[in-house]
């Protein structure tokens, strides 16, 4: 197989809307030329949902799922039409995302929402710890731009991996579903609540409590 790089895979992505997997896959089996490997995507059924990424997706549904009582998502996906909104495979693509949340709790749907001074602050905690391991300074930039990735994948909605099958993300999972379904889908936002979270718990004196209990005894 070809070697892929990157910067391959990155620009076949944004021709294609493919996700980053099918696309390394792609330019590996067609041996890195762009036109075979376009054609392979196309016949995989990966990129037909690419055409419509300028057409709008106004039409979809409110999902939701709670899991033990504790933890409940509401997410909001879209499609064009409301036929498409009441299909099955469309309602269980809101599901899965809405059970992806739950599980995997990001902070953002796309790498493009996390705010520049949030990022920032990431590369300068991922500066330090490079600091401390000792890392030659020379490094850091080129070391950073793999930790941002992994960045992007922990808080990213599409750039997470699959709770359901962990070797695809969740934007290439939904860029399947669109190919299938046949129409544009985008998830718009979501939110995630857990029970107890940002209450301040209270913390007991446990001496306190023991000294207080045979005080009384």
């Amino acid at each position: 197989m070809a070697e892929v790089s990157a910067t391959m895979v990155k620009e076949l992505r944004e021709k294609t809307g493919a996700g980053m997997m099918d696309c390394k896959k792609a330019l590996a089996e067609t041996g890195g030329d762009f036109t075979k490997a376009e054609e392979w995507l196309r016949k995989k059924g990966i990129s037909r949902a690419a055409g419509k990424a300028s057409r709008v997706a106004a039409e979809g549904m409110i999902g939701t799922y709670v899991h033990g009582g504790r933890i409940g998502v509401i997410v909001e996906v879209n499609c064009e039409t409301d036929f498409v909104a009441r299909n099955t495979d469309f309602q269980d693509l809101v599901k899965d995302v809405a059970m992806q949340v739950a599980a995997a709790n990001p902070k953002f749907v796309s790498r493009e929402e996390v705010p520049t001074e949030q990022l920032d602050k990431e590369k300068e905690i991922q500066r330090e710890l490079l600091k401390q391991a000792g890392k030659p300074e020379a490094m850091w930039e080129k070391i950073l731009v793999g930790k941002v990735e992994k960045y992007y994948e922990q808080v990213c909605l599409v750039d997470q991996l699959w709770v359901k099958d962990d070797k695809k993300k969740v934007g290439e999972m939904i860029t399947e579903r669109a190919a299938k379904i046949g129409e544009k889908v985008a998830v718009r936002r979501f939110v995630r609540y857990e029970v107890g979270e940002g209450i301040e718990k209270k913390k007991d004196d446990l001496a306190a409590e023991v000294a207080k209990t045979l005080g009384q005894a």
